[in-house]
């Protein structure tokens, strides 16, 4: 039986030119198809972000081979362990094939795009927005362990309202003494001290500009919603206060290109563990999560299931959870690393010591 002659996509007309057969257009067309859908789909963004785990770090450490955590001027003390900080990737480049590719890949998860970005907002805006937060959680992490480990603390005026009456007088870092004759020892004492004024009513303040004398000056005080602050009834003075350490020695934190307020309990408990003897993590490998504030309070974040998958890869073994993120961090631990529930600084550091004699510290 002889083979069937192999079919053609061209073929010759009577003069002996060339001429593409339907089969051959629609090969063409299909083709043509493909490469229009392949260009579309690399090329058109989709409104979501990809949500992936991000690196680590250990704040006891170095990066880059400069030292997380430095503390000058005050005995610090080695530590053989880790302390490391994990963090979320975002991705606000995602393309119509790379969302296809990141959602098979079961390593990250998609997110509409509103959910991260405000309206208008820039992938810039918002890495400004995180960096202001991360520089913020380094301040609160420093105070909250200082105030731990009970060394004194001071009030100052962070930030300094445009035009408001006490522009007049403040810059932002003074510190404030008295306000409306109220000694000032935390940063809520500002508020009380204004409790029962009124608008146009004039009041004291006394302050310390750095590395000058104190000095007091009256201001009259303005009302709230003049400087587009809340409608409230009391005297505004258009400051706002944060508890500062008051100490000689220099804490400092040299991390960049990370945001978000997260890494504060580990860079709190990286400056007590290099402030006292002993070591809290005890040569293991402790990873871990959390917003803080001044007095220490933890507070929950987002991504854990993320930062938990960076954390397991890392080495850890151990994971910090913050109290308002045990659901969610138990329905995803990985295979071998163990969910420590905190709420305060005060109960990490005696988790980590639990850990350390052989106990049981809460759980998730």
């Amino acid at each position: 039986m002889s083979d069937s002659p192999a079919p053609v996509i061209d073929d010759r007309d009577s003069t002996g030119a060339w001429r593409m057969t339907r089969r051959g257009w629609t090969i063409v067309f299909s083709f043509a198809i493909a490469a229009i859908l392949g260009l579309l789909g690399g090329l058109v963004r989709v409104p979501y972000v990809s949500i992936g785990p991000g690196p680590t770090y250990d704040t006891l450490g170095s990066v880059d081979d400069q030292v997380v955590i430095q503390v000058a001027g005050e005995k610090t003390y080695e530590t053989s362990g880790q302390l490391r900080m994990t963090t979320v990737s975002v991705s606000d480049d995602v393309s119509l094939f790379g969302a296809l590719g990141l959602w098979l890949s079961g390593q990250h998860a998609l997110m509409p795009r509103e959910e991260y970005f405000g309206p208008g907002q820039s992938e810039e805006d918002l890495r400004r927005e995180n960096t202001k937060m991360f520089q913020d959680s380094q301040s609160d992490a420093e105070v909250a362990a200082l105030r731990y480990l009970d060394y004194p603390v001071k009030v100052v005026a962070q930030e300094v309202t445009r035009d408001a009456p006490a522009d007049k007088v403040l810059e932002p870092g003074d510190q404030l003494v008295r306000v409306n004759e109220h000694d000032i020892k935390v940063q809520e004492d500002v508020r009380d001290a204004l409790q029962g004024t009124k608008p146009g009513e004039t009041v004291e303040i006394t302050f310390q500009p750095d590395g000058q004398a104190e000095q007091t000056k009256t201001v009259e005080l303005g009302k709230a919603s003049d400087f587009g602050s809340d409608d409230r009834k009391e005297g505004f003075l258009g400051l706002l206060p944060a508890d500062r350490a008051d100490v000689t020695f220099e804490t400092t934190i040299h991390l960049e290109d990370v945001g978000g307020p997260s890494a504060g309990l580990i860079f709190a408990l990286a400056i007590v563990d290099k402030l006292t003897p002993g070591e809290l993590e005890d040569g293991q490998t402790v990873a871990g999560t959390g917003e803080i504030d001044v007095k220490g309070n933890i507070g929950l974040i987002g991504g854990i299931s993320f930062k938990l998958v960076a954390a397991r890869d890392a080495g850890a073994t151990t994971f910090l959870v913050p109290e308002g993120n045990c659901a969610e961090a138990k329905a995803n631990v990985p295979d071998g690393l163990r969910l420590v529930k905190v709420d305060t600084l005060a109960s990490a550091v005696q988790a980590l010591e639990d850990l350390d004699a052989g106990k049981n510290p809460p759980s998730c």
